[in-house]
């Protein structure tokens, strides 16, 4: 069974930038696409990037040019660089193992203008 820990969310002001990493245990990792999610307070957790086995990323529109996803499969860890943040990136950040195995606990985004 897999285990993901989040680590890296913190308190930024908007523009700056914030380093978020998922560490997770287990061989599994290596044979995952790998997917990064957040969960807004009274809105449903969406989705906010992927990113393949071999390294290849996916974002939603709204992160692109922002936020680069990126994978160590020899530390199995997947990382989101977030950079030039916004009020609006406000959010408890996920890592998941897709397309339908854990969840992590989630690291808290704050960005204040």
């Amino acid at each position: 069974q897999v285990q993901l820990v989040e680590s890296g969310g913190g308190l930024v002001q908007a523009g700056g930038s914030l380093r978020l990493s998922c560490a997770a245990s287990g061989s599994i990792f290596r044979l995952s696409v790998m997917g990064w999610y957040r969960q807004a307070p009274g809105k449903q957790r969406e989705l906010v990037a992927t990113i393949t086995i071999a390294g290849r990323p996916n974002y939603v529109d709204s992160v692109k040019g922002r936020f680069t996803v990126s994978r160590d499969n020899a530390k199995n860890t997947v990382y989101l660089q977030m950079n030039s943040l916004k009020p609006e990136d406000t959010s408890v950040y996920y890592c998941h193992v897709e397309p339908f195995g854990p969840w992590g606990q989630g690291t808290q985004v704050t960005v204040f203008s």
